[in-house]
């Protein structure tokens, strides 16, 4: 089994195994599926800019920046690539499941749509409309996008499920004859919404907040706070603190909620030199001057943590002041660093990932050793602490040891979690894959799968 997802427009990223940018919710599902990930799996990402630009990444290099009206043209352009992707996945799995994205009747831009019924009609494989039902209005929409649809693509819609609903499921049969009386199409199940779970590989940066657990055992947890800057980037390489009982993770915006912060993480940004702007703009500059927090930066926001960065690629700006808490300065050149990596922090092992412009170069002592260099920087005190690599965190002895240092300094009190990172990502696989069969019958899932054409009988675009 394989996923894919045509076109993603996301900042969060991942490399796969070949070495190109993919999003980062197609690694997830990689992950669930246990394969590899690989760039036919997102053959096409939008990745938007400061301003309304968005930066293209097609077959996991990025090519070129774009806007949404010049974009429709390049559409035309991409449809072959994204068939093409699609249909060398099916040819090397037994199954393959394509994420659509926004709405499915987007009548508009249907004739640049890449990603929705258009994709499946052309592919020849059938369609499950999925209505989130959580803030109301779900019949209206499920019915609205079926009659909105042309015939050739409404055809394409074998079944209707209901998401994140809230209360007692019998309330909704009888708008679920009428539907399925209207509209000819099966209504598959009702999924309840998932309280208090926690939520890991969050793509959407609105729901930074959803599920992430506050601490259940220790009286004093490490209390993280991650800074949600207007570009953030990768937020996934905060989930492994959500596992930890002892530890409070929070996202911040504004400069009084690190007040109490035991560590502040500034994350990785599509648009580093912008996103230091909006800290300056906020006071965050001051703030973190005077904390006595542990601070860490990822990636861009190693970048800002030093005294300079000069972008003429992202920004176009120049040479900035950065925040001069480390003994760093950055440049940003191509051709962009997009690779898998591994090493230690100090005697433990890491690996993750690297997806930059910027190139820092720092005086201040190495935090990392990675492929077989020194990497990041700590400065004197060793309270100041950055690195390129995303993922770090996942690696759970190096977080471990980094979280008994912090306690220690900090008078917390800390114990690791029972449980390891990557143990507590399959369990919430397995729980997704409960829930979805507890409520969606799994042979008609299958059913309406075994439908699909086969390759040499896909109609194309």
């Amino acid at each position: 089994m394989a996923p894919f997802k045509a076109q993603n427009m996301s900042n969060h990223a991942a490399v796969s195994v070949d070495g190109g940018e993919v999003g980062r919710a197609q690694a997830m599902q990689a992950d669930a599926a246990n394969v590899a990930l690989e760039r036919r799996m997102n053959p096409i990402l939008l990745k938007p800019s400061a301003s309304a630009t968005s930066h293209l990444v097609v077959m996991g290099d990025e090519v070129s920046s774009t806007d949404a009206h010049s974009y429709g043209p390049t559409t035309t352009a991409l449809k072959p690539v994204v068939l093409e992707a699609f249909q060398g996945l099916q040819a090397d799995h037994d199954w393959v499941i394509a994420e659509g994205a926004g709405g499915a009747a987007e009548i508009n831009l249907l004739d640049r749509d890449l990603v929705n019924l258009p994709l499946a009609h052309a592919a020849g494989m059938p369609a499950i409309l999925v209505v989130d039902i959580d803030h109301g209005g779900a019949f209206a929409a499920a019915h609205g996008t079926i009659d909105l649809l042309p015939h050739h693509l409404r055809a394409q819609i074998k079944g209707i499920v209901f998401n994140k609903f809230r209360g007692d499921a019998s309330l909704l049969s009888e708008g679920i004859s009428q539907l399925q009386e209207r509209d000819g199409v099966p209504v598959l199940g009702v999924l309840p919404y998932i309280a208090n779970h926690n939520a890991l590989g969050t793509e959407d940066s609105l729901d930074l907040h959803t599920g992430v657990r506050k601490p259940t055992r220790s009286p004093k947890p490490v209390r993280v706070a991650a800074l949600a800057l207007p570009r953030l980037a990768n937020p996934s390489d905060l989930d492994p603190f959500t596992i930890e009982p002892d530890v409070d993770l929070r996202w911040v915006v504004r400069p009084d909620e690190l007040d109490d912060a035991d560590i502040i993480v500034l994350p990785g940004s599509r648009a580093t030199v912008a996103d230091l702007a909006w800290l300056r703009d906020n006071g965050f500059d001051v703030a973190l001057e005077h904390s006595k927090a542990w601070i860490i930066g990822v990636c861009a926001g190693y970048q800002m943590l030093g005294h300079r960065i000069t972008d003429t690629i992202e920004s176009g700006l120049g040479s900035v002041t950065a925040l001069g808490l480390l003994d760093s300065v950055t440049t940003f050149q191509e051709p962009k660093v997009v690779c898998r990596s591994q090493g230690t922090v100090g005697s433990h092992p890491v690996a993750g990932y690297q997806i930059r412009y910027g190139r820092p170069v720092s005086s201040d002592d190495p935090w990392l050793q990675l492929d077989g260099l020194p990497e990041g920087a700590v400065n004197p005190a060793g309270t100041v602490r950055g690195t390129s690599l995303h993922g770090l965190f996942d690696a759970d002895d190096a977080r471990t040891q980094l979280l008994t240092d912090v306690a220690r300094a900090r008078d917390r009190i800390y114990a690791p979690a029972g449980t390891g990172f990557a143990a507590e990502l399959d369990s919430y696989h397995d729980q997704l894959a409960d829930w979805i069969d507890a409520y969606i019958d799994p042979n008609q899932l299958q059913r309406i799968a075994s439908s699909a054409l086969a390759l040499s009988e896909a109609p194309g675009w």
